[in-house]
């Protein structure tokens, strides 16, 4: 069962996904509050907003991507790979 939850736990779809949910949220805080001098530097374009939400839907895409597809079992061969003749 540990070994179950330390291969979910490191799975890479996890950590990315984590991060990009967190930093999307920082970047997209930062876009909604921006004041003028930032959007004079960026042609009156949110920049930081629109890049927040894209990081954000990027990171729910990955966590999304981990809970249909789950990592297999520790010692479970993967599907497909039984059926291969070498």
């Amino acid at each position: 069962m540990a070994e179950r939850k330390l291969a979910r736990l490191f799975d890479v779809r996890r950590v990315i996904g984590g991060l990009f949910v967190v930093y999307g949220l920082i970047v997209t805080l930062i876009g909604v509050f921006d004041g003028p001098s930032e959007l004079e530097k960026a042609q009156g374009v949110r920049i930081n907003l629109w890049m927040g939400l894209g990081m954000l839907a990027l990171g729910l895409l990955m966590l999304l991507w981990l809970r249909l597809n789950p990592p297999p079992e520790p010692g479970e061969e993967p599907a497909g790979e039984a059926d291969r003749e070498v």
